[in-house]
């Protein structure tokens, strides 16, 4: 039977293009929608992949089975950018779907994966890892999570979480023009597996 699912945000990936290829009616928004819209366009499942709008609590009291795929291995990284805060705080590397609570990132996990850094990897490198994977995992897993056959697990209370501003300190790593960007390369491969990451500027300063 053909579907409705609305995908927020991406528009181009291997996610939309699977649930297309199941003849499904897929639409993609990036724009941030209130529950009227949404209900206007009554679809049967709801999945946000890197949506950059908060799904407010309306929006999850009506649909309580919307689903998210993020780029972290929940509980720990929580919120923005968790690829690049298990670098530099040495927490598990990894990906999670999970079903939308009215927290961030906190409702209850369906299906989860981790990864192994790769000795000389950058951030890009990493992050193109995560992307794949829980994109591929999507794809073996939407059929038992469409008809509920996982039984979702409850996050524990340990983990981490970071807001946009908790980057500032760091920003000058994540610009690829800057050389500087080659040591975060040299220094991950060397403390990232015991001590986390250390992180020195441009006069070599120690920074954390």
């Amino acid at each position: 039977m053909k579907e409705k699912i609305l995908v927020l945000w991406y528009q181009e990936n291997k996610v939309v293009d699977f649930l297309r290829s199941k003849q499904d009616e897929v639409l993609v928004e990036d724009k941030k929608l209130n529950l009227g819209e949404i209900q206007q366009i009554s679809p049967d499942h709801i999945i946000s992949y890197g949506y950059r709008h908060i799904i407010t609590p309306d929006i999850v009291k009506k649909y309580p089975g919307i689903v998210n795929l993020h780029i972290g291995h929940l509980p720990w990284n929580q919120g923005v950018n968790p690829c690049f805060w298990s670098l530099l705080e040495n927490t598990p590397l990894g990906y999670t779907i999970h079903y939308v609570d009215k927290g961030v990132d906190t409702g209850p996990i369906l299906v989860q994966d981790k990864i192994r850094f790769r000795e000389r990897e950058t951030i890009g490198g990493v992050y193109k890892q995560l992307k794949q994977g829980i994109e591929n995992l999507f794809v073996e897993s939407w059929e038992d999570i469409a008809k509920k056959r996982i039984s979702p697990i409850a996050q524990t209370n340990k983990g981490t979480f970071h807001k946009h501003k908790d980057l500032n300190k760091y920003k000058f790593l994540l610009d690829e023009k800057l050389e500087k960007g080659e040591v975060l390369t040299r220094i991950i491969s060397e403390y990232g597996k015991n001590q986390g990451l250390w992180i020195f500027d441009g006069s070599g300063n120690k920074i954390k």
